[in-house]
């Protein structure tokens, strides 16, 4: 007969509970894996929140630290007074961990991704989470909801979001003084339900997705916040999502709504420079790419005019990793510009599509060292 006998630190395998055979006398494994995993239908994960078992947690306090905490619970108690609530004190970051072939479970540059968000910290006065205990909490995260790393083969991923807020209590504008680092994950599929299929996007004139001088170079929430009103609209009107240029003299292109853009024309894979650019790591890594297959790589300023001379036109970051664009409409004159064959993702952008997830799915060689283990 099996006796419950005690559950397994969930820290170390959230995935077995143990149970005493009394007749044996020694301790049975029962997994509780595979009917979670029958449970869900891999391939047709849209891209939005999906509540898995556990998130981490660390707190900020007194100038250091703390201990890495595990929770099952989707809620934060915070003080109505907190910096974040108030004076927007957050930064966010994107990554997925991915199930290879050999079923071991990958991530993707996290150094950069933990480098980025030191940068958002030091922009908006919060305290640097270090290196060591982002990779520490995003590895734990990963392995604590193990089971939700969608099987290889249906192109889908686990995506993980750390988040960085201001907890302490400030009532006039000033940083506070503790913060809450915590990581949480959720399986997800593609982020444009067109998938690696050509989309129409809108450039649109009067909204500005940030400032010069501002804050569009680093990952926080407000930026995300002040192109709601133009992304919802272009929705509406038919679009997947906007191009917004760049505020200062709406001559140039400055991103495609929340990912990076880029053109390729004349074996080369341009994508625009400006100081309000978010640095994609997907892009990062799309121009290295290039490059090793022999294109040329330029990063400047992208005049708006030009997009009539691109054979091929994308939009790049973590949650897309490439949608190709198919139209862009200017919506202030209506002149469209067409790229490809309708229909058609062009034929450097699978490349640089099938290059780059091969390298994270563990198919293709990682000659940059970009993929680490979670085992």
């Amino acid at each position: 007969m099996l006796w419950p006998f005690a559950e397994k630190d969930p820290g170390i395998c959230p995935d077995y509970k143990y149970y005493y055979n009394l007749a044996a006398g020694h301790f049975f494994i029962l997994t509780i894996n595979s009917a979670i995993m029958q449970n869900i239908d891999w391939g047709k994960l849209p891209f939005g929140y999906f509540q898995t078992d556990y998130n981490v947690r660390c707190y900020y306090r007194n100038g250091q630290w703390g201990e890495i905490e595990v929770s099952s619970s989707t809620h934060i108690n915070i003080h109505m007074a907190a910096t974040c609530l108030h004076y927007g004190q957050e930064a966010f970051e994107g990554m997925k961990a991915y199930r290879g072939k050999d079923g071991r479970v990958r991530l993707f540059r996290w150094q950069e991704n933990a480098r980025r968000m030191q940068r958002s910290a030091d922009g908006i006065l919060m305290a640097r989470v270090p290196e060591e205990l982002f990779h520490k909490m995003v590895k734990k995260a990963v392995s604590l909801n193990e089971k939700y790393v969608p099987p290889h083969g249906y192109g889908a991923a686990l995506y993980i979001r750390p988040l960085l807020i201001g907890t302490g209590i400030q009532v006039g504008v000033n940083p506070a003084k503790e913060y809450l680092f915590m990581v949480f994950v959720g399986p997800v599929g593609p982020y444009f339900k067109e998938g690696f299929n050509p989309v129409t996007m809108q450039i649109v004139r009067d909204f500005d997705r940030a400032a010069p001088l501002g804050t569009g170079h680093i990952k926080v929430g407000g930026n995300y916040a002040g192109s709601l009103r133009a992304s919802e609209r272009a929705k509406a009107e038919g679009y997947a999502s906007v191009i917004f240029l760049e505020a200062k003299e709406k001559k140039y292109i400055d991103e495609a709504g929340p990912a990076n853009f880029y053109g390729i024309k004349d074996n080369t894979y341009i994508t625009p420079k400006s100081d309000s650019i978010l640095p994609s790591i997907t892009n990062m890594s799309l121009m290295q790419i290039a490059e090793d297959m022999g294109m040329k790589v330029e990063r400047r300023e992208v005049a708006v005019e030009e997009l009539e001379n691109f054979e091929e036109a994308g939009a790049c970051g973590t949650a897309a990793i490439i949608s190709p664009i198919g139209k862009i409409v200017d919506r202030e004159s209506g002149k469209e510009y067409t790229f490809g064959k309708k229909g058609q993702a062009g034929a450097w952008s699978t490349k640089l599509y099938n290059k780059l997830q091969g390298i994270q799915y563990g198919e293709e060689p990682d000659p940059h060292g970009w993929v680490s283990f979670v085992d």
